[in-house]
């Protein structure tokens, strides 16, 4: 009966294909990693392109987002900009609710919208980004839902579809609700999405200013003049939330993501921010482990015109490791044992996965490299009888 097999392979006795990788990456101790400490109540950190998490506090404890949800606003509009649904030029009329609850008497966040009138979708969405006005969202809500409830509805299915699964949306502000709840984890998976899918329209994240109706308001993000290579996303705060931020940034090719939330202050917000963004730049960094189409191990073969079957990944495998040291890296091999013929080129047949310490693990499938076919009669019954007997 097929079972799992479990091969523990340190690097220094490695799968004996990864070449240079392994004399390379096993070296020292891993050292600071484990140093970093935050005064935020909840937070974050992301490599980007892998979606590894560098450094996590309560990062699956629900907390009140503030404005930070309006990034989940941004999407839905984004997603109807990109379907067609809707053109940057469309013009959305400005109700007197979303006037009364979110404009310039309503003493919260504002872009400024004048009762009844109409405005572009492209305004209205740098309304959102860079202002944060709370009249913005509500009419980008209803011009898109129909009412406001219908919109945080569709949020609320829209961020479960896309792995949010703790997240809930009563509304399009983040105004304070009791059940309006999210996580870090689900926030950095929210930025990583308008990261990594909305390229077209992500760069209006990083303008510092605009100006509608005569009164210019500046990009609330700290980090967009720290110098570090930031370019998103947003911040939040109510009295409930404290002050929180979800960033980006991006340094000699490298991306990563943090949310923090829960802090006292806009200076405590900036502070810690760009302290734990610049130890994700020191202190880990992104090594190429297996190339596409590189042999990794060959699993035995049942049944087959063959004994055994080359494995491959069908993608680069890039892994992320920390820069003070690596020789605590292990490599699984995980396969159903034994595997069964005919197999087909690109066959998915088991898992490469790396562990380090203090840090999620990485993983990527292994796939068939080559075809087998059936073996014969004599050939099926003999591998039969002598799996029965010994095993592998």
């Amino acid at each position: 009966m097929p079972h799992l097999q479990k091969l523990m392979i340190s690097l220094t006795q490695t799968i004996r294909r990864f070449g240079w990788v392994v004399a390379s990456l096993c070296v020292a101790s891993l050292g600071s990693a484990l140093a970093l400490e935050t005064k935020a109540d909840y937070a974050l950190m992301m490599d980007a392109q892998t979606g590894v998490v560098l450094f996590e506090k309560n990062a699956d404890a629900r907390m009140s987002p503030a404005s930070m949800s309006k990034l989940m606003t941004v999407l839905m509009t984004f997603e109807a900009l990109e379907s067609g649904a809707v053109s940057p030029d469309d013009k959305f009329f400005v109700s007197d609710d979303a006037w009364k609850r979110g404009g310039a008497g309503s003493g919260g966040s504002t872009m400024f919208l004048n009762a009844r009138s109409r405005v572009e979708v492209r305004n209205l969405l740098r309304g959102v980004i860079i202002q944060s006005g709370n009249d913005a969202c509500i009419a980008l809500a209803e011009g898109l839902a129909g009412s406001e409830p219908a919109f945080a509805q569709i949020m609320t299915e829209r961020a479960h579809e896309l792995g949010m699964v703790k997240s809930n949306f009563t509304n399009a502000t983040g105004l304070p609700h009791p059940e309006h709840k999210t996580t870090p984890r689900d926030l950095a998976l929210l930025a990583r999405t308008l990261i990594n899918d909305h390229s077209k329209y992500y760069p209006l994240f990083s303008e510092r200013d605009f100006t509608w109706n005569k009164i210019r308001q500046t990009n609330r993000n700290p980090l967009l003049y720290a110098n570090i290579g930031a370019d998103g996303l947003k911040t939040g705060h109510t009295s409930e939330s404290g002050y929180g931020l979800v960033a980006s940034a991006e340094q000699n090719g490298r991306r990563l993501i943090l949310v923090i939330n829960g802090l006292d202050s806009k200076r405590a917000r900036a502070r810690e921010a760009r302290k734990l963004m610049t130890y994700g730049f020191r202190n880990f960094q992104r090594d190429l482990l297996v190339e596409a189409g590189q042999e990794v191990a060959e699993f035995p073969v049942w049944h087959g015109d063959q004994d055994t079957v080359k494995v491959t990944t069908d993608r680069r495998f890039d892994i992320v490791t920390p820069r003070s040291g690596r020789r605590k890296m292990v490599a699984t091999v995980t396969y159903e044992k034994p595997v069964l013929a005919p197999i087909s080129k690109g066959d998915r047949l088991g898992v490469l996965k790396v562990t380090l310490p203090d840090l999620s693990s990485q993983e990527i499938d292994l796939v068939a490299a080559e075809d087998v076919g059936k073996g014969n009669a004599i050939g099926r019954a003999i591998s039969s009888l002598v799996y029965l007997i010994v095993g592998d």
